[in-house]
């Protein structure tokens, strides 16, 4: 097996139904943070920490997510004629960054499921899964640790983020071991334990790296609520073969499958942004102030 990870898989098969009615007509992962879908951040993400193959698990409705990564000829005449060149640099790239390559779920029988659905493709290799839900900020390179970690040991690493205990029940959670400041060894896993249930406060967060072993064990897993393998249920079978490792980090992550974490995800993205950030750090400043929210 490599120990180098070339190799992403991205399930975006998903119906978004917590951002319906936008959702109705559109994917999910084209909701606009700023100025740039959801699911190109989490590609640049993988492009910047060395990935060059990417595998997208899609679904029916889910046509726009090829052709936003695919040229776009008339669109670019129009931008060359007006003379646009920025523009047309910057669609242009969205189809030369990375080798992306497109499979459908099929039925949607959960992440697990999703993720086996790459078999073929991933073969022996070892590979990233990110889920398109889960952005990260350019300043935390998670990807890079944890890649980082796998050509160190050779073993799977999941990326872990601790949370309060009253909100760990929407998450995998894992029984740790300290390895060292941002890494442990998981010694268990669960899937959205009650809080006094849970093994630890450290939550399973939308980036994994996987031996190809995980397929194995993705057959093997029953399948739980609503019919649907859970990829939680495959890693803690992965546990009892070989070695997981997990990634600790605090800051980065935005969860834009959250109404909440969304528009959070957009104002921050916005104020750091050097064409955007000024102007709109004094509107937020001036709006808090009209609202009598700000002091001062």
């Amino acid at each position: 097996m490599q120990r180098t990870v070339t190799k992403a898989v991205i399930p975006a098969a998903g119906l978004g139904t917590r951002f319906l009615p936008a959702t109705k007509a559109q994917p999910k992962e084209m909701l606009p943070v700023v100025d740039k879908p959801a699911i190109q951040y989490v590609v640049e993400e993988a492009v910047r920490a060395g990935i060059t193959d990417i595998l997208i698990i899609t679904g029916r409705g889910k046509r726009s997510l090829e052709d936003h990564f695919d040229r776009a000829f008339e669109l670019e005449y129009y931008l060359r004629e007006k003379g646009k060149l920025d523009d047309l640099a910057e669609i242009q790239a969205l189809a030369e960054m990375a080798d992306i390559h497109y499979v459908r779920q099929g039925e949607p029988l959960g992440l697990g499921h999703a993720v086996s659905v790459a078999r073929k493709h991933v073969g022996d290799n070892p590979f990233v899964v990110m889920l398109g839900d889960d952005i990260m900020d350019e300043r935390a390179p998670v990807l890079e640790g944890m890649i980082r970690t796998f050509e160190q040991y050779g073993r799977s690493v999941v990326a872990l983020k601790e949370f309060p205990l009253e909100e760990i029940s929407a998450y995998g959670c894992v029984k740790p071991e300290v390895v060292s400041d941002q890494l442990v060894r998981v010694l268990d896993i669960v899937e959205k334990p009650a809080p006094a249930a849970a093994p630890s406060s450290l939550a399973v967060m939308g980036r994994y790296i996987f031996t190809p072993e995980i397929f194995e064990e993705i057959e093997r897993v029953t399948p739980g609520v609503g019919g649907e393998i859970q990829l939680t249920d495959a890693i803690a079978l992965l546990l009892r073969e070989q070695t997981v490792y997990g990634y600790v980090f605090d800051e980065g992550r935005f969860d834009v499958g959250k109404k909440i974490d969304y528009l959070r995800a957009t104002v921050e993205i916005a104020i750091d942004r050097e064409d955007l950030g000024p102007e709109f750090r004094q509107f937020l400043v001036d709006l808090l102030r009209r609202r009598n929210l700000l002091d001062g």
